[in-house]
């Protein structure tokens, strides 16, 4: 079993990675983005089924900043799957009960059975971030959760589970950018709870947060992949293609076969379509 980076190898600098250089990268120019979107999503399908036929465990995790691009990729990922089989856990404020539980035990009620990939939008790793940046947890069960977290994740891949670990790495500058711009939309402002707000405020305390995160646990048998993300198309399909050349799946979805006789309308007596409530046509088709 591979061994947890150490604090020597951190200070060291032996653990440092650099991104791996792609020969001619694709340039998302006009509808460049599109298509490979299009592409990366076909493959998530044929993904999705050989999971399923397969009968295969995978939960991903996606973490990052407020703003990083998490929510859209996830999105993008789910945006032609099956939601029996491909589905997104994004776990709220844990409950009174929940808080007297064993930490991971809420999650681990959401982890994925057999022909299932589940999606955590956030993880088990706010207790790293969020609680403890705000001081939602005391200094014990930090620690603790940094002791346990490569312990509980060998075990869930001891057990059949197939774990991936995204952290999406946005600049502060980027981050704003991004913020602003939810406060002048209406339809994302809902994301600006009080907490991103404030976080706004702790930007070194959250770097300082996920580089002690990053020590205790991205090891060699549970590694975080980084997803630069200050552009978010290209971090979509890095993320995506990435996610896929994780796995040898094949193709196992049946060839089409052609419909067959539709059945022809009869002679039914049915109720008038005036007796039915239909919902008031505000809207036409034009021309």
């Amino acid at each position: 079993m591979a061994h947890g980076n150490t604090k020597a190898q951190a200070k060291s600098g032996s653990n440092k990675r650099k991104p791996a250089r792609v020969k001619n990268p694709v340039k998302l120019k006009g509808k460049v983005y599109d298509k490979e979107l299009r592409r990366l999503q076909v493959e998530l399908i044929k993904l999705q089924e050989w999971v399923r036929v397969e009968g295969l465990k995978v939960a991903i995790l996606f973490e990052g900043r407020d703003g990083a691009g998490k929510g859209g990729t996830i999105k993008r990922i789910t945006e032609n799957t099956n939601p029996r089989v491909v589905r997104i856990e994004a776990l709220g404020k844990p409950t009174e009960r929940e808080r007297s539980e064993w930490y991971f035990q809420r999650y681990v009620a959401r982890l994925p059975a057999a022909g299932e990939i589940v999606l955590f939008d956030r993880s088990w790793y706010n207790r790293a971030g969020v609680e403890r940046v705000m001081g939602f947890c005391t200094d014990e069960e930090y620690w603790e959760f940094l002791r346990e977290a490569p312990q509980f994740e060998s075990m869930l891949m001891r057990s059949g589970i197939r774990l991936i670990k995204y952290w999406f790495s946005v600049s502060a500058e980027e981050q704003e950018s991004r913020f602003q711009a939810r406060l002048a939309d209406p339809t994302k402002y809902w994301k600006l709870s009080p907490m991103d707000l404030k976080a706004r405020s702790l930007w070194n305390e959250y770097s300082a947060a996920k580089d002690i995160m990053f020590e205790h646990t991205d090891t060699d048998e549970s590694p975080w992949w980084v997803v630069p993300s200050d552009h978010k198309k290209s971090a979509r399909l890095n993320c995506i293609s990435h996610l896929l050349s994780q796995f040898d799946y094949k193709d196992v979805i049946p060839t089409p076969k052609p419909l067959g006789r539709r059945q022809k309308t009869s002679n039914l007596s049915r109720p008038p379509i005036e007796s039915q409530r239909i919902v008031p046509l505000r809207y036409e088709r034009g021309g």
